[in-house]
């Protein structure tokens, strides 16, 4: 499991991935497609045509990871829409549940930062 924190960038991307490509395919599908650095620590996520796996991609500063996640029944619920644009940005508390084959939208989990009133 990925150790998420909730200063990383999440970014996943909502058209789907051939799952052919390995680091250095979706490496390139960042920088053509998603206009992102991959080599600037972002944790990248995408997912195959059937919504039945999930690829996570980042850079720790000296080596690429690329982790695989394939469920043995059923589909992953959620994924963005593709008119949200290319890449949608995702909380790392919703990460877990992404990752758990769960719906990030339906958690209730309060936003990372709000302002809870004037500072006086």
């Amino acid at each position: 499991m990925l150790q998420s924190t909730p200063q990383m960038k999440i970014l996943v991307a909502v058209e789907p991935a051939d799952f052919r490509r390995g680091i250095d395919g979706l490496a390139r599908l960042c920088q053509e497609t998603l206009r992102q650095d991959p080599f600037a620590g972002a944790v990248f996520v995408f997912r195959n045509r059937k919504g039945t796996a999930l690829k996570v991609l980042t850079y720790d500063g000296q080596e690429f990871w690329l982790c695989h996640q394939r469920l043995s029944q059923g589909r992953f619920p959620w994924w963005p829409a593709a008119a949200a644009g290319d890449v949608q940005r995702l909380a790392a508390h919703l990460l877990s549940v992404l990752l758990a084959a769960g719906n990030p939208t339906r958690t209730g989990a309060a936003a990372d930062w709000r302002p809870v009133g004037p500072l006086t």
